[in-house]
C-alpha cells in the first residue's frame, strides 16, 4: 500500500504568489510608474491631471518618487510644496471626493498588485492621510478612505 500523498506531491508544480515588501527605491519608481500610468488612462482623473493642471509627467514623476522614498525610508526630502501645489489646482477646478476616491482606490490598487508587507501598508495608510488632510484643508470636505474602498 502507498503511502498518503501529500499536497505538496499532488502538485508538485504549484507556485505560492508570496509578494516582497516595498524596500528599494527601484521599488518606489515601480510603483509610482504605474500609478501615474493608470491616472493617465482614467477618465475621472486624466482630465485634472492633464487639462487642467497640466502636469509634465517628466518634471513631476522624479519629486513623486524621492517624496515616496522620504516618507517610506526616510531620505531625500520633498522637493515641493504639497498643500500649496494642491491649493492652486482647486483653485483653477474644485477638487471632489469622487477624485480622492479615485485616486486612492488606484493607489491601493497599484501598491497590493506587487507588494505586501508594513512597508507597503505604510505607503496606503499615508496615502489615506494625505488625502484624508488635503480635503479637510485644501478641498473643504470630510474624506473616508474607507468608503472610497467600497
Amino acid at each position: 500500500m502507498s503511502p498518503p500523498v501529500t499536497p505538496a506531491q499532488a502538485s508538485p508544480m504549484a507556485v505560492v504568489d508570496v509578494k516582497a515588501d516595498i524596500s528599494t527605491p527601484t521599488h518606489v519608481h515601480d510603483l509610482v510608474i504605474a500609478f501615474y500610468r493608470e491616472i493617465v488612462f482614467d477618465e475621472v482623473l486624466e482630465p485634472v491631471f492633464g487639462d487642467v493642471a497640466e502636469v509634465d509627467w517628466a518634471e513631476h514623476i522624479p519629486k513623486l518618487i524621492d517624496y515616496w522614498c522620504w516618507i517610506l525610508f526616510g531620505t531625500g526630502g520633498p522637493t515641493g510644496e504639497v498643500t500649496s501645489a494642491h491649493r492652486h489646482l482647486h483653485g483653477l477646478a474644485p477638487i471632489e471626493q469622487i477624485h480622492c476616491d479615485r485616486w486612492y482606490r488606484l493607489w491601493v490598487a497599484s501598491v497590493d498588485s506587487r507588494w505586501e508587507g508594513p512597508t507597503a501598508t505604510k505607503a496606503k495608510d499615508h496615502a489615506a492621510a494625505l488625502m484624508a488632510g488635503l480635503a479637510k484643508r485644501v478641498f473643504g470636505f470630510h474624506w473616508d478612505p474607507t468608503t472610497a474602498l467600497r
